[in-house]
């Protein structure tokens, strides 16, 4: 899989615009509750031909991403009036701002590509092949968690993921029992995200307590920086965990290695525009290769528009397994994009998504 991120013109413009998303209801996460989020769209044009103008999405998450938010606006703004040094911008000056550089990366293969909406040209892009993705439960009162689970079912998803730790275990608990209920692991498969919310000293009584209830895997059961006991947990967990903030941050190749080497995990979770673009994520997706550990691409709260972007990569990634990518119905106001969540895949169809 290779990511060609060269442009052969000299005369590169580009600016950019922001953007508010709207929460269509709260979105609540152990961490925080969400009912807006701002994004950046970097613009990029050749001069001599300004008739197509390539888009690409910056979508940084306050109090999870490592982006600088004292200075964002100003390294775009640098970024756009230095952008025929794009090359320097990827490989250095973007170091701090992995949001920033998901976004670059995009306008030039949208640019690369000449296509409106097209990154990664593929049988999904030609409408050939779907994604199949998990239905998102986000966080909430007991009876709107399950209402939520009910309708995820109703349209058909075999793979639910659900976020926890923001209401009592115990009815976090009656939740899981209310699908495996009705459902075995043949019919729906669960995975948590527990968003590093689980405290050590009694992680491993709540995670044997949910084993009960036949669970896939938990994302990020712990706070990150703790790989000795995230290693042990790793090994001792009746439940396969998954790795997912822990990964933010990482930046070197060496590092990445050393992180997968030490903490020895079932799972890893991309988010690109936390981990800093494709080509980062593709580093992760070969060390997994070379350790034998099993993955899967997540969104992270993006528009339409990256969102794309993301299921085109993953697209063309070839993982079978389920992917994070139902974010898209969750504003009011959500920017157009020729993706559609059919039944319980994406697609790539020429109209706007969750409408």
């Amino acid at each position: 899989m290779l990511i060609d991120l060269q442009i052969p013109t000299d005369n590169l413009k580009a600016n950019f615009f922001i953007y508010h998303l709207q929460f269509k209801t709260p979105a609540k996460t152990s961490r925080d509750t969400l009912t807006k989020k701002t994004i950046y769209i970097i613009q990029i044009w050749d001069a001599q031909n300004p008739s197509f103008v390539a888009q690409g999405e910056c979508s940084p998450l306050l109090g999870l991403s490592v982006d600088n938010p004292n200075n964002y606006i100003e390294i775009l703004q640098a970024l756009c009036e230095d952008i025929q040094n794009y090359k320097f911008w990827l490989q250095l000056g973007l170091k701090n701002h992995p949001s920033i550089k998901m976004g670059l990366e995009m306008a030039i293969l949208n640019l690369k590509h000449q296509k409106p909406h097209v990154y990664f040209p593929s049988d999904f892009t030609l409408g050939k092949k779907s994604i199949e993705i998990n239905g998102l439960i986000w966080m909430g009162e007991y009876e709107g968690m399950r209402q939520q689970i009910i309708h995820k079912i109703e349209q058909g998803f075999s793979c639910v993921k659900l976020k926890i730790g923001g209401i009592d275990f115990d009815n976090e608990l009656k939740l899981l029992e209310l699908i495996r209920k009705d459902f075995s692991t043949k019919d729906i498969e669960l995975r948590l995200d527990a968003n590093g919310s689980m405290k050590t000293d009694e992680v491993f009584y709540k995670l044997d307590k949910l084993s009960k209830y036949h669970i896939h895997s938990i994302e990020q059961p712990i706070a990150t920086k703790q790989w000795e006991f995230m290693r042990d947990l790793c090994a001792q967990s009746p439940i396969d965990i998954a790795l997912d903030e822990e990964l933010i941050g990482v930046e070197e190749y060496t590092e990445k290695e050393k992180l997968i080497r030490a903490i020895q995990p079932k799972y890893l979770i991309f988010k690109p525009s936390l981990l800093g673009g494709f080509v980062a994520t593709k580093d992760w997706i070969d060390l997994c290769a070379q350790y034998k550990v099993k993955w899967w691409i997540t969104s992270a709260l993006e528009s339409n528009l990256g969102l794309n972007a993301i299921a085109q990569f993953a697209a063309i990634t070839h993982n079978n397994m389920p992917q994070g990518l139902g974010t898209g119905g969750l504003f009011t106001n959500n920017l157009e994009a020729p993706i559609q969540l059919v039944g319980k895949t994406i697609q790539f169809t020429g109209v706007g998504l969750f409408k």
